[in-house]
């Protein structure tokens, strides 16, 4: 199978899972772009915050059509973000390759307990920007906590951002997979900003075409979500996450 025809797979499965979970996506594509495409970890890392960046205002566009994203409090999560977010993704670039692919298999494992665990249900109809009760302090050190995580792994944290904004700052589920998208795209983008250098080294011929397959991707993962449901979905999603997990896991000790 060509390398094109890889891509444009991996990136459809990054993009549904995106749209439909709000998050999680990125971290499958991670080690679709080591051991399918051959990246380096510390180049799929790169490439996986391109593609997260993308995909995720593509959706973040989709879900605000919808009323689905709070910005105010999304804005003051997403900025406490963005400079831990840029000092881990300058950091990143000097971590022995095994510990970064044992980081990620770390995290891909804890991306699927916390899938697998029930999840909050909607608790009402309300989005947008109506007012809630919400604890700056404890919104700020969440989406630090979780910029560093995007900057250091080049995963949005969506599978954390969720449940994260659901929790800490009161949203109902809509609103947080909505509003997880911007917070996800402005730590991704103050990441990328310090890995200007290490983008010269990203197979372009590959990752546009991934790209563009995870934004087709993310729109009718919204659709998939409404059709199937959102419990079989991540449960489906979780063991494939863990299977995942275990190999990095694997090959970063071998």
């Amino acid at each position: 199978m060509s390398a094109l025809v890889l891509a444009l797979a991996a990136g459809a499965v990054v993009g549904l899972a995106l749209g439909a979970l709000g998050g999680g996506g990125s971290v499958l594509a991670v080690p679709a772009l080591i051991y399918l495409l051959g990246f380096t970890p510390a180049a799929a890392t790169t490439a996986s915050l391109i593609i997260v960046t993308a995909t995720s205002i593509t959706a973040l566009y989709a879900h605000a059509r919808t009323g689905a994203v709070r910005w105010r409090a999304g804005a003051l999560f997403a900025a406490a973000g963005l400079l831990p977010a840029a000092v881990a993704g300058a950091a990143a670039a000097r971590l022995p390759q095994p510990v970064l692919t044992a980081a990620f298999a770390a995290v891909a494992a804890l991306a699927a307990v916390r899938m697998l665990r029930p999840g909050p249900a909607d608790s009402g109809p309300a989005v947008g920007d109506r007012a809630v009760a919400v604890r700056p302090v404890k919104v700020a050190g969440t989406g630090a906590g979780l910029g560093a995580l995007t900057g250091l792994l080049g995963v949005g944290g969506g599978f954390l951002t969720v449940p994260a904004l659901v929790t800490v700052a009161a949203f109902e589920m809509r609103a947080a997979v909505g509003t997880s998208l911007l917070v996800i795209a402005a730590n991704s983008l103050a990441s990328l900003a310090t890995r200007g250098a290490t983008t010269a080294g990203v197979d372009w011929a590959l990752i546009a075409p991934f790209t563009g397959a995870a934004i087709l991707g993310a729109w009718d993962g919204r659709r998939l979500a409404a059709r199937v449901g959102g419990t079989r979905l991540k449960r489906t999603f979780a063991i494939l996450l863990l299977a995942v997990a275990a190999f990095m896991l694997v090959d970063a000790v071998a």
